[in-house]
């Protein structure tokens, strides 16, 4: 399933995702990614392929069935909707009218059919955003793989700006980061950084500050290396697709090295540290070389010098 594609309007992309896990996420976009231009008709999705597709990984207290069951809940939680030009009428509606988990013991489904007013979003395409399903479902963090639907959504023009009022609820950020700008830096903006470098050659990062006592932030721009419009989102091998990620890291000063480490073990599957541990002691034990080449010139220096004196 490496080179399946998400598309839909970008109409999708202003609906905050609000209150879902990473695996809620990914559950979603997997199904997003066959229910393009299927119409009103009803798509069957085996347990097995759904789980194939959304690369889903059982926990203690989880199982496949609840996952996909909070997943639809959420998702009747979501308002969907569009407004006319003048913005005084308004349509709100649910994006899928049918959504049937059967639990057989030897074959179990889900049976998802969406809504009539809902199809704009999937079906005739004008205007799409576009990526790769397993570039989005191998992103840790939830505020990670909104920022990336969201910066796909301007990916020739390489540059996004959000306020930071649509950045909170984009993000679904928790109103206590509202006056902590330490929290937002800490847990919203470093996982986007870390894990979207890789992804976004030469990604920047910015707070824009307002005018007035304390210069409050008042939104965040993005800016990266646009990519072709006829761009290929399709993987080409995970040999190929590590080594551009690789060289976008290594490639960013934007990234701290603190941050570039903990990159790469994201992107080979590490433990995180394994790669700063690894590169602390390559330093160490070129430090001790140095000292060791140092001690030995030394010692070379007062052989020489004592044959020096015999003579």
């Amino acid at each position: 399933m490496s080179n399946e594609l998400i598309k839909y309007d970008p109409e999708l992309n202003t609906i905050p995702l609000r209150k879902f896990t990473p695996i809620e996420m990914n559950l979603f976009f997997s199904i997003i990614s066959r229910m393009r231009d299927k119409g009103d008709q009803t798509v069957r999705f085996s347990f097995e392929q759904l789980k194939d597709l959304s690369n889903y990984k059982p926990t203690a207290n989880n199982r496949f069935e609840d996952d996909i069951q909070r997943t639809y809940e959420k998702l009747m939680g979501l308002h969907f909707g569009r407004r006319s030009k003048s913005g005084l009428n308004r349509e709100m509606f649910v994006m899928f009218t049918k959504f049937r988990i059967v639990g057989e013991a030897d074959s179990p489904y889900i049976d998802i059919e969406v809504y009539k007013d809902a199809l704009p979003l999937l079906n005739n395409l004008d205007t799409w955003v576009r990526y790769a399903l397993a570039e989005f479902r191998d992103l840790r963090s939830s505020y990670a793989k909104t920022a990336f639907r969201l910066l796909k959504g301007f990916r020739t023009t390489g540059y996004a700006f959000l306020s930071k009022e649509d950045f909170f609820e984009l993000l679904d950020i928790p109103k206590s980061y509202w006056k902590k700008p330490g929290d937002v830096d800490r847990y919203v903006l470093k996982p986007i950084r870390e894990e979207l470098t890789p992804l976004f050659r030469g990604l920047t990062v910015r707070k824009k500050y307002g005018k007035g006592r304390g210069k409050p932030v008042i939104g965040y721009s993005f800016t990266w290396k646009p990519e072709k419009k006829d761009a290929n989102d399709f993987s080409q091998g995970q040999f190929q697709d590590e080594r551009q990620k690789l060289f976008n890291i290594q490639h960013n000063g934007e990234l701290t090295e603190q941050e570039k480490w903990r990159a790469i073990d994201k992107v080979k599957g590490l433990t995180l540290g394994s790669t700063e541990k690894q590169a602390l002691a390559d330093k160490q034990a070129e430090h001790d070389k140095k000292i060791r080449d140092q001690a030995r010139q030394e010692a070379l220096a007062e052989l020489r010098k004592g044959f020096g004196n015999h003579a």
